[in-house]
């Protein structure tokens, strides 16, 4: 498999980053699952298609609102990273 989801690692590494900084249980915990989701869609066979990308591009906008401006920047890179490789996605 060829190394072609960097992006998306790099936004799961962000979002961990995020995490540790969160003081909320609840969105620590969100961050979490959006963090695992991405390290699975860049370790699969197949990468993610459009609609699974903009569906987290969605809940990452989602959670960035709940976060203070430092974890909130933090969000908005890992949301350019994921943009970042969407736009190499065939399709839509």
């Amino acid at each position: 498999m060829t190394d072609d989801r960097t992006e998306l690692r790099e936004a799961a590494e962000r979002l961990d980053s995020a995490r540790e900084a969160s003081s909320d249980d609840e969105t620590g915990e969100r961050l979490e699952s959006l963090a695992e989701r991405l390290r699975t869609m860049a370790d699969s066979e197949r990468g993610p298609d459009h609609g699974t990308l903009a569906r987290l591009e969605h809940n990452l906008q989602d959670v960035q609102s709940a976060l203070d401006d430092e974890q909130a920047e933090t969000v908005q890179s890992a949301l350019g990273d994921v943009r970042a490789y969407r736009e190499t996605v065939e399709g839509v």
